[in-house]
C-alpha cells in the first residue's frame, strides 16, 4: 500500500495529507465510496452533519475491513447546532450515526458570525476534546479576525482551518496569517468543483508528466503543504486521485500554477458575508 505523507498538528497529533471528501454524496453511495477509498490506501475521510451521510460513512468504514484506529475521521457541527449545549448534543448525534465513540477531528463548519455563537461553539469543542470525543478540534471557512477571537476568548487555537482553496483561489494571505501560529490549511473543492480540470496550463503540465489534470492539482496541494480532500464517487477516479506519490512538479510547473491565482476565483459563499 502507498505510504502517504502526514502533517503535524500543534496539539501533537498528525493528519494524512490526502483524504476523501463526501460532500453531496448520498448515504448509500457514501458506503461504496468510502470502502473503495480505504481499500485504495486512503486513511482519511471527511464528512459533516449537514451532508446527511454520516451513517453511510460509518458503514463504509466497517465494511472496508480497515481498523477504525487506522482511519482519520473528520466531521463538522452545522450552523443550526451552534451554541455550547447544542454542539454537545450535535456531536453525540454524529457519533451515533458514524457508529464510533470518537472522531479524529471535529470542526465548526462555518463561523455563521451573524448568529454570535461561534465562540460558545468553540468552547463546546474544547470540552469535547477534553472528554475524548474529538481527538483534535478545528474550524472551517474561518476568515478575518474570527480565529483571533477564538484565541482571545479561550486561549485555544484550532489545529486546522478548512477553506475553499484551488489553483485559481489560493488563499495565500489567509495562509500566511496563520502559518506562524502553526494552523494547518485544508483545501475543500481543491479541483475548483471540476472547473480547473479543463484549464490549459494544468492540461499542459499533466501531459508532460503523463498524469491527469486532477492528479496534477492534487499534487500541487500536497507540495504546497496543504491537506487536500478531493471528492469523487467514481471508483476509478477515487483510485486515480490517490495515485499522486510517484511524481513531483518542477519549479516551472509550480510557478505556472501559482500564476493562476485570482482574487475573483472564489466559488460560492464568502464566509464574511454568509447568512446561513
Amino acid at each position: 500500500m502507498t505510504t502517504q505523507p502526514h502533517l503535524s498538528f500543534h496539539d501533537g497529533r498528525t493528519i494524512p495529507q490526502i483524504g476523501l471528501g463526501v460532500w453531496q454524496t448520498p448515504d448509500d453511495v457514501a458506503v461504496t465510496a468510502v470502502e473503495t477509498a480505504l481499500k485504495a490506501g486512503y486513511r482519511h475521510i471527511d464528512t459533516a452533519a449537514v451532508y446527511q451521510n454520516e451513517q453511510g460513512v460509518g458503514e463504509g468504514i466497517k465494511v472496508s475491513g480497515v481498523r477504525r484506529e487506522d482511519i482519520f475521521l473528520t466531521t463538522k457541527v452545522w450552523n443550526d447546532d451552534q451554541g455550547f449545549d447544542e454542539t454537545l448534543r450535535a456531536m453525540d448525534q454524529s457519533l451515533e450515526r458514524l457508529g464510533t465513540d470518537y472522531v479524529d477531528l471535529y470542526l465548526i463548519h462555518w463561523p455563521s458570525a451573524y448568529r454570535g455563537k461561534f465562540v460558545d461553539t468553540w468552547k463546546a469543542l474544547i470540552r469535547l476534546k477534553d472528554e475524548g470525543k474529538a481527538r483534535s478540534i478545528g474550524v472551517s471557512n474561518f476568515e478575518g479576525s474570527y480565529i483571533d477571537k477564538l484565541e482571545a476568548e479561550t486561549g485555544v487555537l484550532p489545529v486546522i482551518n478548512q477553506v475553499q482553496l484551488h489553483p485559481r483561489f489560493q488563499q495565500r494571505q489567509l495562509r500566511a496569517r496563520y502559518e506562524p501560529k502553526k494552523i494547518i490549511t485544508e483545501s475543500w473543492s481543491p479541483l475548483g468543483q471540476g472547473k480547473m480540470l479543463e484549464d490549459p496550463t494544468i492540461a499542459g503540465i499533466a501531459q508532460r508528466h503523463g498524469k491527469s489534470a486532477a492528479q496534477v492539482i492534487i499534487r500541487w496541494h500536497i507540495e504546497e503543504g496543504l491537506v487536500v480532500i478531493p471528492k469523487s464517487v467514481t471508483p476509478s477516479r477515487i483510485v486515480e486521485n490517490f495515485d499522486v506519490f510517484d511524481f513531483a512538479l518542477t519549479e516551472e510547473d509550480k510557478a505556472a500554477i501559482n500564476g493562476l491565482d485570482s482574487a475573483e476565483g472564489r466559488i460560492g459563499s464568502d464566509p464574511l458575508m454568509a447568512k446561513f
